[in-house]
């Protein structure tokens, strides 16, 4: 169900939706249905103008990022911070900076932050780690174990979940820990609303930390249209996605 339900993502993702058109284009082009093709040309070309445009990805984005507010200030008293998983690649030939993916640095990053300023106060702080490994010999709450050491932090303070395939699984196995004491959430911003819900619906006290926000408004000339643009707006349909299929389970 987990693979499967990856591999139809992957066809409503933003570009696939642009190649069919494209592809059915093609198609009645090469019947000589022309005007059927030129419809369909106008609606690809269209359909990424759209996607690849500044202002509509991040009317598309925004909505996700502003659900929850940034945690500037790390809250007193807390015992467990988790840094949900994202991907890496494991490399010998490689930096650990570089066998991971830059969501995954960026969210242990926010993470280390709020450590770092609670071990000030305390010493029962404890930093949670999640992923598991797909096709990699590693797990990828492995791989940002080796990174918060290498970054400063205790190896005694770092607890690794190696099984969770997704964000529900993580909220269940972090419930197991916590023993129902609070917990400072990391994740990108666009995924913190749908990770919030499940984790919620777990019955977990959680403070949300976003980071990693996409939106942005720039006036430099090649920002109006580009592939960072389209990437935003591929994330944006992999939450709005996530949150339509874990409402159809009852998991939110």
């Amino acid at each position: 169900m987990f693979l499967l339900k990856k591999i139809i993502a992957a066809f409503l993702m933003p570009v696939p939706i642009g190649l069919f058109l494209l592809l059915l284009a093609l198609v009645f082009l090469l019947k000589n249905s022309y005007k059927k093709a030129k419809i369909f040309l106008f609606l690809s070309f269209f359909w990424f103008a759209l996607i690849s445009n500044q202002t509509i990805s991040n009317m598309i984005i925004q909505p996700l990022e502003n659900s929850h507010q940034s945690l500037k200030n790390t809250p007193k008293d807390i015992e467990y911070i988790l840094v949900l998983g994202n991907g890496h690649k494991t490399n010998e030939n490689f930096a650990i900076t570089s066998e991971l993916n830059t969501t995954a640095i960026n969210r242990l990053i926010e993470g280390i932050r709020h450590y770092k300023n609670l071990k000030n106060n305390q010493s029962n702080v404890k930093l949670i780690v999640s992923g598991y490994s797909f096709d990699d010999p590693n797990s990828h709450a492995q791989m940002q174990k080796r990174l918060a050491i290498s970054l400063g932090v205790s190896e005694a303070d770092i607890i690794t979940l190696d099984t969770p395939k997704d964000t529900k699984e993580e909220a269940i196995e972090s419930k197991k820990i916590i023993d129902g004491k609070k917990l400072i959430l990391v994740t990108t911003a666009s995924h913190m609303k749908r990770a919030s819900m499940l984790f919620k619906k777990e019955g977990l006290d959680i403070i949300e930390s976003p980071t990693n926000h996409k939106y942005f408004i720039s006036t430099y000339p090649s920002s109006y249209f580009s592939g960072t643009n389209i990437k935003k707006v591929e994330l944006a349909f992999h939450e709005y996605l996530g949150i339509f299929y874990s409402y159809l389970r009852g998991e939110i």
